[in-house]
């Protein structure tokens, strides 16, 4: 595929390289996109516990995001770690100040596998009221949905439209922590169409697992700024995760 697409992550730098900006940058690669980054924090972590985690200053964050936007035609844009609401401003307004209107994939990580929380309550309702507005889709998972609607999740498909309805954008409610053996990820979009995408339960190991939500998200990131329609683009990051497991 062309190089000459350009995806920009925004996102914590994972020290072991399994999850965050390094995972989403592997993913660009992979699927032939070029890949351009802006740190929100610096992580000390493995696929186990998170040892620290220091925030990027944020002048050190505008300052990317103006050498990305000022230089390159970005063409669609993934954000996972935000840290807090100032961060998340300064994305939002470096956005509005660069005329910025390609593909958004927010990636809304509250927390790590291991725990540890990675955005505090101020930084959620930011994220909501700031970001959600101008995404192309959101990809929580089910704990991530829960806090978000403050409920517990019986239905994916009630739950992912009740997503759309309070946002007003596609929403992938990502069905990997179900304990089903056969896994369903909801694709809700704001005019009522509705994919399911069913694939067995994938069996990863630690590492394996580390950064799963990062790669599907950088994934479908990929593929729309290869202009890719969104259910497509989707179904196509589910086959990648699939094959990133059978390492292929």
């Amino acid at each position: 595929m062309s190089k000459e697409a350009v995806c920009l992550a925004v996102g914590g730098s994972d020290s072991c390289g399994g999850a965050g900006i390094q995972a989403d940058l592997a993913m660009f690669s992979r699927i032939g996109v070029a890949g351009c980054s802006a740190v929100t924090a610096l992580t000390a972590q493995n696929p186990d516990r998170i040892l620290r985690i220091e925030p990027s200053p944020l002048a050190q964050m505008q300052a990317e995001l103006q050498a990305v936007f000022s230089y390159y035609r970005v063409a669609a844009i993934k954000t996972g770690m935000l840290v807090d609401a100032r961060h998340i401003h300064i994305l939002a307004d470096a956005l509005e100040q660069h005329g910025i209107s390609c593909p958004l994939v927010v990636d809304p990580v509250l927390a790590s596998t291991s725990g540890t929380s990675l955005l505090d309550h101020d930084a959620i309702a930011a994220l909501q009221t700031t970001l959600f507005p101008l995404a192309s889709l959101i990809t929580p998972n089910i704990p991530e949905s829960e806090r978000i609607l403050g409920t517990d999740i019986d239905d994916p498909v009630e739950a992912a439209t009740e997503l759309v309805r309070r946002f007003r954008c596609p929403v992938l409610l990502k069905g990997g922590h179900s304990e089903q053996p056969v896994l369903i990820d909801v694709l809700c979009m704001p005019d009522g169409d509705v994919h399911l995408f069913e694939h067995p339960r994938i069996h990863w190991n630690e590492d394996q697992a580390h950064g799963s939500g990062c790669r599907l998200a950088a994934s479908i990131t990929a593929y729309l700024a290869l202009e890719v329609p969104l259910a497509e683009a989707v179904s196509r990051a589910i086959d990648v995760l699939v094959q990133f497991h059978d390492g292929a």
